[in-house]
């Protein structure tokens, strides 16, 4: 007698994933964190609803740590400023948002655990210099007027989504690629559920069938394939459609596109904009 081993369809690494989230512009908050937390022991909501502050602007370094801009009357710049050593132990929360709107859009959560330093005004001028090179944004502008940089040097990461819960050490994450559409994701959902429900319907083949009479919706894509979110009574279900081949070009994601619906004579610019 013989058993049958059921594969899971290739998907991206919680490395590969955390590194996307950091990538992407994604809603932050930022808290003090326990020594507990600061092991990346994070369990249930690790971010409650103490001390918590919106960043003006967050920025994940490839190194897991992170730019933070905050307001200069925010309390965690003051709890900064008179900790021990001028280090705050701080937890850092990204949020990796859908980008079409589903009833549950949370996909997935980044923690990044470690040590909050105010940087001095010269060296803050400089490093707002070095982020509007690789992203310009216009909270940059408010250095040294109303608002503090300062920088969380990583101890720990945690990676929570559908999938599990991932501890990652720094070096982990600093190796680590972001998926190559990671960027593209959100243009090329917006357009496939906005522009393309007949793609979509043409999917449902996928779809196992007691699910099939729920709304189906685009949630997720990556090299290795598509993700879709069926929305019925009885809850949310998620669905994974693998490509037959990793991509990494647009070229190549309209080609494994085509093969998942079927056509191989649907034209690559009517399913992925710009392909």
């Amino acid at each position: 007698m013989t058993s049958t081993v059921r594969r899971r369809p290739p998907a991206p690494s919680p490395e590969a994933k955390a590194k996307s989230i950091a990538t992407r512009r994604t809603p932050a908050r930022l808290a003090p964190a326990s020594a507990h937390e600061l092991t990346g022991a994070i369990t249930g909501e690790a971010i409650g609803s103490g001390d918590v502050t919106t960043p003006r602007l967050c920025h994940v370094h490839e190194t897991g740590g992170a730019s933070v801009l905050l307001d200069e009357n925010d309390p965690l710049v003051v709890m900064t400023a008179t900790a021990r050593g001028g280090d705050l132990p701080v937890l850092l929360e990204l949020t990796d948002v859908a980008p079409v709107g589903l009833r549950e859009r949370t996909r997935g959560l980044l923690w990044i655990t470690g040590w909050l330093r105010l940087l001095p005004s010269k060296a803050a001028r400089h490093r707002a210099v070095m982020l509007a090179e690789e992203r310009p944004a216009a909270e940059l502008l408010d250095v040294g007027h109303d608002a503090r940089m300062a920088c969380l040097h990583p101890s720990s990461l945690v990676l929570a989504d559908s999938d599990g819960t991932h501890p990652l050490l720094p070096h982990q994450f600093a190796k680590a690629e972001p998926d190559p559409f990671c960027e593209y994701e959100r243009y090329w959902l917006r357009h496939l559920e906005g522009e393309h429900p007949d793609v979509v319907s043409a999917l449902t083949k996928h779809v196992p069938a007691d699910l099939r009479h729920g709304r189906i919706r685009p949630l997720s894509l990556d090299q290795y394939g598509l993700r879709l979110r069926v929305e019925s009574d009885t809850g949310d279900h998620d669905v994974r459609l693998a490509f037959r081949n990793p991509a990494v070009t647009p070229e190549q994601l309209a080609v494994e596109m085509r093969s998942l619906v079927g056509c191989p004579f649907l034209a690559a610019h009517s399913v992925v904009p710009g392909g």
